[in-house]
């Protein structure tokens, strides 16, 4: 889902929201309810001050999805804003959480009335029949809650009596937490193309890469023993790193603890024709970013700077503070690349090297998590070497390592 979809989403589930907060206010208003705390205006006023807080606590329950856990939390928040005698949450199959008194012999004809309901895919008010002199549930909303799948459930609102605003308040309701429920479901498939993209990115490390960081290795393990197992270590925590199974996101220091390990295999490699200058500010290391958004730059500096070419390579990676953002650039003498190619790389009409595998890959992850704003910054040409800038905020919504700490890179 682009984020054009999102923004749509959020405006959708503003305006319901907005909608909502205005009927529930003219219901709070007409019943007298007296706000406490600070004067926020009129009746009218605070009674949708108190509908949008109210609805800020119950989203976050429902933006894991259509769970019981997920509707036990936020069935009471979703009661509270339409002042009902009862309400219930269901899925396709049964009531995932009840709030409200009637629960022990209204379920049962909730989900009979939801298997109706399911067929149409609109909202209905019933009579609920009850016999009891005692149960004030009389009149029930049932109104759909969809998803890209169809209808997946129900919001079933009861009241003492038929109510033309509780059926169109209900009917609301249902439409803001199906907006949840789909930012539910795009927050799922962010998180299932990022995995794809990562393990993308790990099919990048290529046999050929192990193959000769092994040679390399066996090739001092008569001559240089020491070095031999220190290497052997750097290629172990290497491809480590590189295989973890948890978290989206890690720390600058652990990404360029990474970058530290493959250069230190790829000199083993190709000796002194690698020369590798480091300028990273101590502040900007506990920075989180994208897991494996860094080394297939570097990797992709030491392809163009050495096995493109038979002279020195120079590579300098710098991190530095820039106030609300880390500023990481990666920097190269090598081959470089005509812009126009890069251009077609990026957009997705040249593929099937292992650089422009990478330089896409990271491209569109750094834009998915941050924007537009915070694509990479490339400057190359024939000839010319490569220098590739990348804007970090230290601060966003979502993105925090959750990876084992690290100690810092040696440098």
């Amino acid at each position: 889902m682009t984020g054009a979809v999102l923004s749509a989403l959020a405006v959708a589930g503003a305006a319901l929201l907005l909608g909502l907060g205005w009927a529930g206010g003219r219901w709070h208003a007409r019943r007298g309810e007296r706000a406490t705390g600070l004067a926020l205006g009129t009746p009218v006023e605070r009674a949708t001050f108190h509908t949008l807080h109210t609805a800020s606590l119950a989203a976050p329950p429902l933006r894991a999805g259509l769970t019981e856990d997920a509707a036990r939390k936020a069935a009471k928040r979703l009661r509270s804003l339409l002042g009902t005698e009862a309400l219930c949450l269901t899925d396709r199959r049964s009531v995932l959480a009840w709030d409200g008194p009637g629960a022990d012999h209204h379920e049962r004809r909730a989900m009979a009335r939801v298997a109706v309901m399911l067929d149409s895919g609109r909202s209905m008010s019933v009579r609920t029949e009850c016999t009891r002199p005692d149960c004030p549930l009389k009149w029930a909303v049932f109104a759909p809650l969809t998803g890209e799948d169809g209808v997946l459930g129900a919001l079933v609102a009861y009241g003492s009596r038929e109510s033309a605003v509780l059926v169109r308040a209900a009917t609301e309701l249902a439409r803001w937490v199906s907006v949840q429920l789909e930012l539910s479901e795009l927050d799922r498939s962010r998180t299932r193309l990022m995995e794809a993209e990562i393990k993308a990115l790990r099919a990048q490390i290529s046999p050929h890469f192990i193959f000769n960081s092994l040679a390399a290795i066996a090739s001092f393990v008569r001559t240089d023993p020491e070095r031999a197992r220190d290497l052997l270590l750097e290629f172990a925590d290497f491809t480590r790193y590189s295989f973890r199974r948890h978290g989206e996101f890690t720390t600058l220091a652990e990404e360029l603890r990474s970058i530290e390990q493959y250069l230190a295999l790829a000199g083993a490699r190709f000796g002194d024709r690698l020369k590798v200058t480091l300028q990273v500010a101590p502040e900007v290391l506990p920075v989180a970013l994208p897991f494996l958004c860094l080394q297939p730059l570097v990797e992709n500096a030491v392809k163009h700077g050495l096995e493109d070419s038979t002279g020195e390579c120079l590579i300098t990676i710098a991190a530095r503070d820039a106030g609300a953002e880390a500023v990481i650039t990666i920097e190269d003498n090598g081959v470089g690349m005509d812009p126009a190619v890069l251009r077609r790389i990026l957009a997705g009409e040249r593929g099937g090297s292992s650089s422009g595998i990478g330089l896409t890959n990271v491209d569109e992850r750094i834009r998915q998590v941050y924007g537009d704003a915070y694509g990479p910054v490339i400057e190359t040409g024939v000839g010319a070497g490569m220098k590739i800038s990348l804007r970090i905020p230290k601060y966003r919504a979502g993105v925090h390592s959750s990876g084992p700490g690290q100690q810092p890179p040696r440098y």
